[in-house]
């Protein structure tokens, strides 16, 4: 594909798989499919744990959050995307593109700080039983909240800042689906070395630092499940823990391939294709991962869907 076609006066042009037009084709229906699984998925997460007495608890609440942020970070990508892949225009606006680009690294940054503050919760859970609701009370959930919130916002308005300080002469061919951090450093027209380092150092903090914590706490609650003598009890301290070391292995174990391995050790296209899989496909799976291994989250969304089938039936008996 002649790039020099892709000339925008305003804005940028998200070059994405447009070499690959079949490809595009097939890519809107998956992206649709997806979305749509993701948006129904954790919209129903949210619900079931806000109407359900049961699940106001710390778990649920940072459950609630993590859906909250897939349903925002996915919103934030796919409609764009979708426009893009649809028709021959490939541009975005400049508004856009910035916005997308604060957003995207705002909620990024939140989910890995928010699984480090889940795997904190459920460390107190199975380690002290008996004391977690009074440590994970609700105002201390709720600063957990904010503090993780606040801090991916600053290391968001940082890094983007300084990427979009860069000059780029001109420069608006951007070789990706959306307006990513990565792909707007390779367009700048000067040395970018120290932007880069800024930005490993700043991904080091956000990524490696929360794993770390993660790991750690896994390794305490480990030690305490196989102190557990009997079965039962050491079941159900795994399945209270199972959906979130998978969350965690799925979310960890791509962005790690993606962001901290050597710059030219991977093709565009899989760079391309490891992005979508991590924007796109990991946020439909959390909402299944959690409700296929927790009872609890089963059993709230047969009574929510219950309770829709009996409100609905009402309706048709007082229309007839």
């Amino acid at each position: 594909m002649d790039k020099n076609n892709y000339t925008s006066l305003h804005g940028f042009v998200l070059l994405g798989f447009s070499g690959h037009p079949k490809l595009e084709m097939v890519l809107s229906g998956v992206v649709t499919i997806f979305y749509f699984i993701t948006w129904v998925g954790n919209t129903a997460v949210i619900l079931a744990s806000l109407l359900d007495p049961h699940l106001h608890t710390p778990m649920y609440f940072f459950l609630r959050n993590l859906s909250f942020l897939d349903l925002c970070f996915t919103t934030s990508i796919i409609p764009q995307m979708l426009v893009n892949l649809w028709g021959p225009d490939k541009t975005i606006s400049y508004v856009g593109c910035v916005t997308q680009l604060y957003v995207y690294m705002w909620l990024g940054s939140t989910e890995c700080l928010l699984l480090a503050v889940m795997s904190y919760d459920r460390f107190i859970a199975i380690c002290k039983p008996l004391h977690y609701l009074v440590i994970m009370n609700p105002h201390l959930c709720l600063k957990m909240a904010i503090t993780v919130w606040s801090i991916s916002l600053a290391n968001s308005v940082v890094l983007c800042t300084l990427t979009l300080n860069l000059p780029r002469c001109g420069n608006n061919l951007l070789d990706h689906f959306l307006c990513e951090l990565p792909a707007m450093v390779k367009i700048a027209c000067i040395d970018t070395t120290t932007v880069e380092m800024s930005v490993f150092a700043l991904g080091i903090v956000i990524v490696l630092t929360p794993l770390s914590l993660i790991l750690i706490s896994y390794g305490y609650i480990a030690k305490a499940v196989l102190r557990i003598k009997s079965k039962a009890g050491q079941h159900k301290a795994i399945n209270t823990c199972g959906s979130h070391l998978t969350v965690v292995s799925i979310f960890y174990g791509t962005i790690i391939y993606m962001y901290l391995q050597p710059g030219n050790s991977a093709s565009q296209d899989q760079g391309k294709f490891l992005t979508l899989f991590y924007t796109i496909i990991t946020p439909s799976l959390n909402p299944l991962v959690y409700t296929l291994r927790n009872k609890d989250m089963k059993n709230s969304l047969r009574k929510l869907v219950r309770v829709d089938h009996e409100s609905t039936k009402l309706k048709r008996n007082q229309v007839s």
